[in-house]
């Protein structure tokens, strides 16, 4: 338990700091990958890789496949993939929606519906509209909203210790 929560003052300085002293596509980078420690994925899946899927910005893309692709994820290894569209989307554990393809968004969380894929986004209003994370600008500072029953319907868990760091919808 204390692990969790060192962790979780970590976590959040790291996102107080970060988005002062870093340009804002490694703080997402950054963000997205802390994600994955506090979500459970269904059990059964025997693939070797663990996919963030980056639609939309390049350096976001760029930003986790220089720091984290290849990398281990218990017995898996990640893997980062860029889709310009909904129609390139392939299988993926995460999927990040950038601000400038938030149109593709109902595409895009229809094609992973129940499929155990955590969708992240970042435009006003895509929280309430069934991502699983979204990020909002609060009093000046990057924030991120949960909306639990999106979590549900894709079949993942989120730790409490995410849960209460997040405004929750």
């Amino acid at each position: 338990m204390k692990g969790i929560v060192a962790g979780l003052v970590l976590l959040t300085a790291s996102f107080a700091a970060s988005a002062q002293e870093r340009p804002m596509h490694e703080v997402y980078s950054m963000m997205v990958f802390n994600f994955v420690k506090y979500v459970q994925w269904p059990a059964g899946d025997n693939s070797s890789e663990f996919v963030i899927g980056v639609v939309g910005n390049t350096e976001i893309y760029n930003t986790l496949t220089a720091w984290y692709s290849g990398k281990p994820k218990g017995n898996k290894k990640y893997v980062i993939k860029k889709f310009n569209s909904a129609a390139e989307l392939t299988e993926c554990q995460v999927v990040f929606i950038d601000r400038s393809k938030s149109g593709e968004f109902d595409a895009v969380n229809n094609k992973v519906k129940g499929k155990g894929t955590l969708v992240v986004t970042d435009r006003n209003g895509l929280g309430s509209k069934g991502s699983c994370i979204n990020f909002k600008t609060v009093d000046e500072k990057l924030r991120f909203e949960l909306n639990q029953a999106a979590i549900e319907a894709s079949n993942l868990k989120v730790s409490g210790a995410l849960t209460s760091m997040a405004i929750l919808i």
